[in-house]
């Protein structure tokens, strides 16, 4: 299997044209490519730069040409939970009349689309993005091949892939930023190549500012870290 990580710019998309108008990006939960009535259902998450700036979006999203039907399923503050069907893109028929396959959720943001699709061989892969690069403009951040054995492997421990991701997602800003640049400088090389006090200086905060903040951060990846150990251990034991 192949799996490319595509950034995307397509120019039928509803999501794009309103993402490149409104500060509002949308996250695919689910969806449904309905080829034969060449439409694609989803269930989004959508998320404004502020409450105002969500009913704007949503409210383009609705009026766009290519949007058969918007609905909202939950709303609070700069958030909501909506559901979807457009029209199908040029992309997306040409994805599926060369045999790919969407293999992970979509986001929108900024008139860019992150896609993930996949491919069982080369000559489909050539096919397809030779078909998307008359119509769309994208550029190809990722490509993975995995033979069965990972790719079995991918899928069985999926739960533990989850729990560092969410590991991952629990840093703050500024937790995330610091650890950034202490692995980046050096700072758990052996020897270290960056100091307590080069960071404090680099952030322009106290050393014991830097230090708490990495601390929180190693705490929370080592958990996670931890859990997916217990999990893998878990599955190998049954």
């Amino acid at each position: 299997m192949i799996d490319l990580d595509l950034d995307m710019r397509q120019y039928d998309c509803p999501f794009i044209d309103t993402t490149d108008d409104v500060d509002v990006a949308f996250s695919a939960v689910q969806w449904q490519l309905d080829t034969d009535a060449e439409k694609l259902e989803t269930r989004l998450v959508a998320r404004g730069g502020s409450a105002g700036a969500l009913d704007q979006g949503l409210r383009e999203l609705r009026d766009h040409p290519n949007m058969r039907e918007c609905y909202i399923l939950s709303k609070r503050d700069d958030v909501a939970q909506i559901g979807t069907t457009i029209e199908q893109t040029n992309a997306m028929r040409a994805i599926q009349r060369n045999d790919g396959y969407i293999t992970g959720p979509f986001r929108i943001e900024d008139g860019r689309e992150r896609w993930h699709v996949g491919f069982d061989d080369d000559e489909a892969e050539d096919r397809t993005l030779a078909e998307l690069e008359r119509h769309n403009d994208y550029a190809v951040e990722d490509r993975d091949q995995f033979g069965p054995t990972t790719l079995f492997d991918l899928l069985e421990n999926s739960g533990s892939a989850r729990q560092l991701l969410e590991g991952c997602r629990s840093l703050t800003d500024t937790e995330r930023e610091t650890f950034e640049a202490a692995s980046r400088n050096g700072y758990y090389e052996t020897p270290r190549e960056t100091t307590l006090d080069e960071l404090a200086d680099h952030f322009d905060i106290s050393k014991t500012a830097v230090s708490m903040n990495l601390r929180r951060c190693e705490r929370k990846i080592l958990n996670a870290a931890l859990g997916a150990i217990e999990q893998l251990d878990d599955r190998g034991e049954g």
